[in-house]
């Protein structure tokens, strides 16, 4: 591929149809359906993470994936279990996607001794080494040079696996990607970069913080070729990432695509979203919603019923309140232990 391969989908930023990626009759019933409840999943344990953070239970920042769960599961499900993920601060469904076991990441968000980072890390830190979920991170930006580091390392010891970085439109206009995408496209590294764009950083709009406001072009001055999908729907972005996935493992050269999808709530839970965005926008997205509008289709393709999909809803609510469960149980880490894991442990 060059720089001059055409992106999936060339409308504009402000008007992104939902376009269909095939017949449901193409993927088994079992991956929609799998496709579905870990949207679902990822949508309701936000709303429950909101809820303690309200209650605080929850301290310090927090920012939510909620309206973004088409991209959220698209990607991740393109990748296999020994490739490498690097994710933003806003990263907790893409975690529990990843099968960080949900107690884990609630137990984190609570600052709890069983979190997946021991309680140390946080909303934007969680981390799971072991299911090569390499974290989140606070720095806008600041994992993508991490995942060119380690798609280095891949090419060095001969391996076959990939990196999945994936980071926010804001990241796109710091010196830190830029850099990582000229190296990667210098020394031919497996990475697939994936900006969720969602139209604001924090609450600034794309088109007053950018340049370019296509963003899938941005890979082309380093010879990267560049993609773009509608980040609402599910399968479009799970159909363009495995065929991506596969690429990157082929050539061993980074690719970037850019997921447009949307933001529901504001930036984080400080903000209320209010002052930047209208309520007719909000709605307008709200219509796309990659969620109900996956359920009705499945329903209307009959893969499942109606009273699947409440039994599907029932098990979801009862697995979110099972972590919350564990997370309340879990002890607050000793405060004698404060200065451990700041260097690397045999345990």
């Amino acid at each position: 591929m060059s720089q001059s391969q055409e992106p999936i989908d060339q409308a504009t930023d402000t008007d992104i149809p939902v376009r269909d990626a095939g017949d449901l009759a193409n993927y088994a019933n079992d991956q929609l359906i799998d496709f579905y409840s870990n949207m679902l999943f990822v949508r309701r344990f936000e709303e429950r993470v909101a809820e303690m953070y309200l209650r605080a239970k929850i301290g310090g920042y927090c920012h939510l994936n909620i309206g973004e769960e088409a991209t959220v599961v698209g990607t991740l499900k393109a990748l296999q279990e020994d490739d490498y993920f690097f994710g933003s601060y806003r990263e907790h469904g893409f975690a529990l996607v990843r099968d960080v076991p949900a107690g884990a990441v609630m137990a984190e968000l609570f600052g709890k001794r069983d979190g997946c980072a021991r309680g140390r890390g946080g909303s934007m830190h969680l981390v799971d080494p072991d299911r090569r979920f390499m974290g989140g991170y606070g720095i806008v930006g600041g994992s993508i040079p991490l995942s060119t580091g380690v798609a280095f390392a891949i090419k060095y010891r001969g391996g076959d696996e990939i990196v999945m970085s994936v980071f926010g439109d804001g990241a796109t206009n710091i010196g830190a990607f830029h850099e990582a995408l000229n190296m990667a496209s210098l020394w031919k590294l497996p990475t697939l970069f994936i900006c969720t764009n969602n139209l604001y950083g924090m609450g600034t709009s794309v088109d007053r913080a950018s340049a370019v406001t296509e963003l899938w072009k941005k890979g082309i001055a380093y010879d990267i070729p560049g993609y773009k999908v509608n980040g609402m729907d599910v399968l479009a972005v799970y159909q363009l990432t495995k065929k991506l996935v596969e690429e990157v493992r082929r050539t061993s050269e980074p690719i970037f695509v850019e997921c447009q999808t949307y933001r529901y709530r504001g930036h984080s839970m400080a903000d209320a979203g209010k002052n930047y965005r209208s309520d007719e926008e909000v709605q307008s997205w709200r219509e796309r919603d990659p969620v109900e509008n996956f359920r009705k289709r499945l329903i209307e393709g009959e893969i499942f019923t109606q009273k699947d999909a409440e039994a599907c809803e029932a098990d979801v609510l009862a697995r979110v309140q099972d972590a919350v469960d564990f997370a309340e149980a879990s002890p607050f880490p000793d405060v004698a232990e404060l200065d451990r894991f700041v260097y690397a442990e045999d345990e």
